[in-house]
């Protein structure tokens, strides 16, 4: 029996097929560029179809699918808001996924849910009860597992914790994204980044010598790490929102442990001694000491794996 699973992010397509005890018989990434509204679910049933094929001829056929969308996905419409994929406000993906499924189960999650189900799955949070996925990437999210379940909210929308407030006065320029994605998220570190280049007229650093609006976290981290003055003051910011952000999970949810995962962990991973020290400072001082801080097991394949388990999930249960 094989399991199909799909991580579809905002900018790439990675698709697995697993066994039930986790293994990978296939994998395959592809990016998506420029991709809109249809197009990508034209993607998804298209690759569909080939692995299915592929499964059957192999004697293996496709048992189950799982799905990973990169925003919030509504499981009683079946649709996707993805702020990332032009033309997902409310896109109706499980009935264009079941067009060409028929029988074979199909569940759909957000990524951050399926992160922490990878996690639990076949990665550092496996045997958890309690944990947590700080995912942060092109934007911040968190996966949240409470006694062995994802916590979902009244309407799918629980863990957008790049809304977290964190730094008053509110200003303009959380409207869109929120306060702590707007410093922390991959795409928020390279836009305080060029703020900060505008500011300082006297700055004469490796940074000064990129085109100020290409700049991304890549470059920072890598500034960061030749101690550069602009890329120490935003990756220190960094760290006490990461800080900040993981010290109030911890007080309201009481984890096992929280997993660092995403694009930006990575370059950061690093960094997870000092985000504990921070969190330290602000956090419940008994839960914060019981607390383990990691780096994603899985690293990037979180999310396929997430999706991988909610495919077999759909059948043991």
């Amino acid at each position: 029996m094989s399991l199909l699973a799909f991580d579809l992010g905002g900018s790439k397509l990675a698709m697995a097929v697993f066994n039930e005890e986790g293994e990978i018989l296939y994998y395959k990434s592809m990016p998506l560029p420029k991709r809109k509204g249809s197009e990508v679910a034209e993607l998804l049933t298209h690759s569909f179809r080939l692995i299915s094929i592929g499964a059957r001829l192999a004697g293996n056929e496709i048992k189950s699918v799982g799905i990973c969308v990169p925003g919030i996905y509504h499981a009683k419409t079946g649709t996707v808001w993805a702020p990332n994929i032009s033309g997902w406000d409310d896109y109706p993906l499980l009935a264009e996924i079941k067009k060409v499924s028929g029988k074979i189960p199909v569940i759909i999650d957000s990524d951050r849910a399926c992160y922490i189900l990878g996690e639990v799955w076949k990665g550092n949070a496996n045997k958890c009860k309690d944990a947590i996925f700080l995912a942060v990437g092109t934007g911040i999210g968190a996966g949240i597992l409470i006694d062995g379940n994802v916590f979902r909210g009244s309407n799918d929308i629980a863990g957008a914790i790049g809304w977290m407030a964190l730094s008053p006065p509110f200003k303009k320029e959380y409207v869109e994204c929120g306060c702590f994605e707007h410093y922390c998220s991959g795409e928020g570190i390279a836009k305080v980044t060029r703020q900060f280049l505008r500011e300082k007229n006297n700055y004469s650093g490796e940074l000064k010598k990129k085109n100020i609006e290409e700049i991304s976290s890549h470059d920072v981290f890598k500034a960061y790490e030749n101690n550069d003055e602009i890329a120490d003051e935003v990756i220190n910011i960094c760290i006490e929102f990461w800080g900040m952000a993981a010290a109030n999970l911890v007080s309201l949810f009481n984890p096992e442990k929280i997993i660092f995962g995403g694009g930006v962990f990575g370059p950061a991973i690093s960094l997870i001694p000092k985000i504990k020290e921070e969190a330290t400072k602000w956090a419940q001082p008994i839960s914060i000491n019981q607390v383990s801080f990691e780096p994603a097991g899985l690293g990037n394949d979180a999310g396929v794996f997430g999706a991988g388990f909610l495919a077999l999930k759909s059948i043991i249960s």
